[in-house]
């Protein structure tokens, strides 16, 4: 009869602790571009190819299906296009990372720029990153409070 161990070695634990050191490094990077507007440096960030999930919305004009970095790029510029720069706030509750998952919980508002309506709620972002690039982004958000803020 053999016995495995089913507990971590420490060059396991090492690698892991790396891994998620590196998807924090990654995550943090995408937070500060996002905040700079610095749609170059998120198509960087991206993989070419995305997993990015965001319930469609035809009333929100930046919310839609995309699946190239350049497309989740570009989100962040739609947002800023359409909402007003100076009420956009965001606050992070929560930052988790395991190996190569990160998520985010927190609140966002805004208002939206054509309207001047409104929106606040809490989100929650998951992202993965893999060979320092992020592909997958999953955003879950208060989408009505937003689509009510769009509607005329």
């Amino acid at each position: 009869m053999s016995v495995k161990s089913t507990g971590t070695t420490a060059g396991s634990a090492t690698t892991a602790s790396t891994v998620a050191e590196e998807t924090r490094a990654v995550v943090q990077e995408f937070l500060a571009a996002r905040l700079a507007g610095d749609t170059g440096r998120l198509v960087a960030l991206f993989a070419d190819e995305v997993d990015w999930l965001l319930a469609e919305n035809p009333t929100v004009p930046w919310i839609r299906p995309r699946s190239t970095g350049a497309e989740c790029a570009a989100q962040a510029a739609e947002l800023m296009e359409h909402t007003v720069p100076e009420d956009a706030r965001a606050s992070l509750d929560a930052f988790l990372v395991d190996g190569t998952d990160a998520v985010l919980a927190g609140h966002v508002s805004g208002t939206v720029r054509a309207t001047g309506k409104s929106f606040a709620g809490p989100f929650a972002l998951r992202l993965t990153v893999e060979d320092g690039r992020i592909t997958r982004h999953h955003l879950y958000e208060n989408s009505l409070s937003i689509a009510e803020a769009c509607a005329p």
